[in-house]
């Protein structure tokens, strides 16, 4: 399922059982089991074949399984993608994306390996992390580059780096990535996810970061402590007032369009058939967060 709520995306290192097994109770959204930056060189193939059993043997009761691979640059990546196929894993994260034509060739392996293990071919998602300032550049085409594309991700790791840009408590060195990033995502009808925030105690600080990515757009934030899930999903969760409001925004241009008027006033602001879309995402994010059960959506 491409749209469903996927507010955070939470890093496991693939190879320690202990942290990946019991993951469902902190109720992220999601799970991205690590076979990249987590893992050793020396240890690329015994992390493999623990992911390939995590996969099987782990029930994470709803909770969404990713797997980031090693980037297309290494000699790693294929049999990352045939492990996490094999393994039942529902997308597959591509690190250090600069070009759509990576995504094509992991579009291509991801194939052969649903053909090979009996997976629905077109079943497994890509989502593509950018790194770099060439992936930013290239940040549509990148989204565009394949019709199993969920989503794009920031990474802010090595775009710092990349882009010899210092690192601030207000993101400012990040904010154009970040807008183009979002931009190219919305243009190409796919979610768009910020990168983590490694300092898992300052959670005010967090939170104010989360805060303006959902300004800015975005659909959630990975993460890398169960610490962080509820700020969080705090900030993305509509909150009564909004789910109120939505609906009678929804229902008002409905009732509005119906009857021929395209502008109303709901209260006290005027609205026209252009915010419905608005509201309508409010009212999905309501009803995935078990907040609303209504059929306008």
């Amino acid at each position: 399922m491409k749209h469903r709520n996927r507010r955070s995306m939470m890093f496991l290192n693939a190879q320690r059982a202990s942290l990946v097994k019991d993951v469902y109770v902190y109720k992220p959204d999601c799970v991205i089991l690590d076979l990249e930056d987590a893992v050793s060189e020396s240890e690329k193939d015994s992390a493999r074949f623990q992911l390939y059993n995590t996969l099987k043997s782990v029930d994470y009761r709803g909770v969404e399984r990713w797997v980031r691979i090693n980037p297309a640059t290494t000699t790693y990546y294929e049999e990352d993608i045939r492990a996490a196929i094999a393994g039942g894993a529902e997308g597959i994260r591509l690190p250090m994306t600069e070009t759509k034509e990576e995504v094509i060739d992991v579009d291509r392996l991801i194939t052969l390996a649903e053909e090979e293990f009996n997976r629905e071919v077109g079943s497994t998602m890509i989502m593509a992390a950018i790194e770099s300032p060439l992936g930013v550049i290239n940040a549509y085409d990148i989204c565009t580059a394949s019709d199993r594309m969920m989503g794009v991700a920031l990474s802010a790791g090595d775009f710092r780096r990349t882009m010899n840009a210092k690192v601030t408590k207000t993101g400012e060195e990040l904010f154009m990535a970040r807008s183009m990033i979002v931009i190219a995502a919305r243009a190409a009808g796919i979610m768009a996810f910020d990168t983590v925030n490694t300092d898992i105690d300052d959670l005010e600080g967090l939170r104010a970061e989360t805060e303006l990515i959902k300004t800015l757009g975005f659909d959630g934030k990975s993460l890398v402590s169960p610490r962080q899930i509820e700020v969080i999903h705090d900030v993305f969760t509509p909150t009564k007032k909004e789910i109120e409001n939505a609906i009678h925004i929804v229902e008002g241009v409905q009732e509005s369009a119906a009857s021929g008027v395209g502008v109303l006033i709901v209260d006290g602001q005027m609205v026209d058939i252009a915010h419905v879309e608005g509201s309508k995402k409010i009212l999905e994010l309501a009803k995935a967060s078990g907040l609303y059960k209504g059929d306008l959506v």
